[in-house]
């Protein structure tokens, strides 16, 4: 029995990425499949990294194709990290392949130890990861990260500094921790340009944004001229932060940057004497607002005093306790987050080159 093409793209079409939940159809181009007989042959990029570098993904692809009268099958999974689409007019960050701008709309709701966490998964998981505190008013990456050095400069460009393992920057390198940034608006989002594109990041898969609280002036502006490709919203369940978050959300919507989902921190809390469950934000909010605007629930994560006490300490989750449940979900959401990224539209700019127009 000779198989058809129509019979390698039925499998495709019902192999499902566990991590992104979309069908392999999209990742695999007609021209890397090779078919002779009842012989199959696939080549294509996952596109991100993952704990088992594609293994469980190809041995059920390899048993759907069987499926449909494959007898020898060979698969081929290469992982790299490519660039995406990003809205036009807006130049890249140089070495930087993918900006990911995590939001919540409001202020306290976990919105930068997520970020941190998120960024430290990733890089868990082999990407190479970079992490921009964008919020000038009140910068929380040095505190969280545990680092206070002050980066190198050559009076044009700065070193990012490393925290484990993390390229990373913010305003609270660059001033003292109880000196207020009393700036206005301009000078903000000129500032926030300045650690973008005048740190020296080295080759990152994915720069991580902590974008700043609110959905005012400050962070549309950074919204519209930071390159991100894609978002993720940050809410606890409760009614007032999911107020925020939509706005957030909409923000996001409004400058066509892609959401990627929705991530409920303190969900709920356990007690760490009787081991009761309670949750204290309500219940749910951040999977009812994943339902309103089609798009996922990254995760739901606990309110725990570990978390905190852990991030104070400049030691977070992912890092101090990387088998504990928290760390577990964090990892989880990393992979999700990379998934859905890898399904976006591809960065076809370097394919065309650039364009020059001579007078003549």
């Amino acid at each position: 029995m000779s198989l058809t093409l129509t019979d390698v793209r039925l499998a495709l079409d019902e192999t499902i990425d566990p991590h992104s939940h979309a069908s392999l159809s999209a990742l695999v181009k007609d021209n890397q499949i090779e078919i002779t007989g009842d012989q199959v042959r696939l080549r294509f990029n996952l596109g991100y990294h993952c704990p088992d570098q594609g293994a469980a993904l190809r041995d059920c692809l390899i048993e759907r194709l069987q499926s449909v009268g494959a007898v020898e099958v060979n698969v081929e999974i290469a992982i790299k990290v490519l660039s995406h689409a990003i809205r036009p007019a807006i130049d890249r960050v140089p070495n930087v392949k993918n900006i990911i701008a995590v939001a919540s709309g409001k202020g306290g709701v976990g919105k930068s130890t997520t970020a941190v966490n998120l960024a430290l998964a990733l890089q868990a998981q082999g990407a190479r990861v970079g992490l921009l505190d964008a919020d000038i008013y009140g910068p929380s990456v040095p505190t969280l990260l545990g680092v206070d050095d002050k980066p190198a400069s050559n009076g044009k460009t700065m070193e990012p500094l490393i925290g484990h393992g993390l390229q990373c920057n913010s305003i609270g390198f660059l001033i003292s921790a109880d000196s207020p940034a009393i700036w206005r608006g301009p000078m903000v989002t000129q500032a926030l340009e300045q650690l973008l594109r005048q740190t020296d990041w080295v080759e990152l898969d994915y720069l991580i944004v902590d974008m700043p609280p609110g959905t005012g002036d400050i962070a549309l502006t950074l919204a519209q001229k930071v390159p991100v490709v894609a978002a993720v919203i940050v809410t606890t369940p409760q009614d007032i932060a999911l107020l925020d978050a939509r706005k957030g959300l909409r923000m996001f919507e409004k400058v066509e940057v892609p959401i990627l989902g929705i991530i409920e921190n303190m969900a709920v809390h356990i007690c760490s004497n009787c081991g009761h469950g309670e949750h204290i934000f309500g219940e749910d909010g951040g999977k009812r607002m994943a339902a309103e605007f089609h798009t996922a629930c990254l995760g739901s994560l606990p309110l725990a005093m570990s978390i905190r006490s852990q991030s104070d300490q400049g030691m977070p989750t992912v890092i101090s306790d990387p088998h504990s449940q928290a760390a577990a979900i964090y990892k989880d959401i990393a992979l999700q987050v990379a998934a859905r990224v890898a399904q976006l539209p591809r960065d076809m700019s370097e394919k065309f080159g650039t364009i020059a127009v001579k007078r003549v």
